[in-house]
């Protein structure tokens, strides 16, 4: 069993910052890519930022400048500092982590957060 617990979601007026946290445990034999995922209402989940195994970091157009996503593998830690918030960035945000299970280590596992909310007022 894997779990990601994320952490830092909230309300804040525009301009102001959160930071999400993310915390991966359980039966993780590896990790490959960690990132951050959101949905606004009515919309589809999609990708804010990610750090491949690489450490090559990837982030969504509207959000370069504003948010830096970190990670730390050995403690399988992705953080999301999101600076400048816009009312726009309101959405639920998950958590990402592909990695391998220690009970098959040949086969790649996506697994999410429970997400948390983000609520940015004008």
């Amino acid at each position: 069993q894997v779990q990601l617990v994320e952490s830092g979601g909230g309300s804040v007026q525009a301009g102001e910052s959160l930071t999400l946290s993310c915390v991966a445990s359980g039966s993780i034999l590896s990790v490959s890519t960690m990132g951050w995922y959101r949905q606004v209402a009515g919309g589809r989940r999609e990708l804010v930022a990610d750090v491949l195994e690489s450490g090559k970091i990837n982030y969504v157009n509207y959000v370069k400048g504003r948010f830096t996503i970190s990670r730390d593998i050995a403690k399988k830690i992705v953080t999301l500092q999101m600076n400048s918030l816009k009312p726009e960035d309101t959405a639920v945000y998950w958590c990402y982590v592909r990695g391998l299970d220690i009970s098959n280590s040949q086969r790649w596992n996506d697994w999410w957060g429970q997400g948390t909310q983000v609520t940015v007022y004008p």
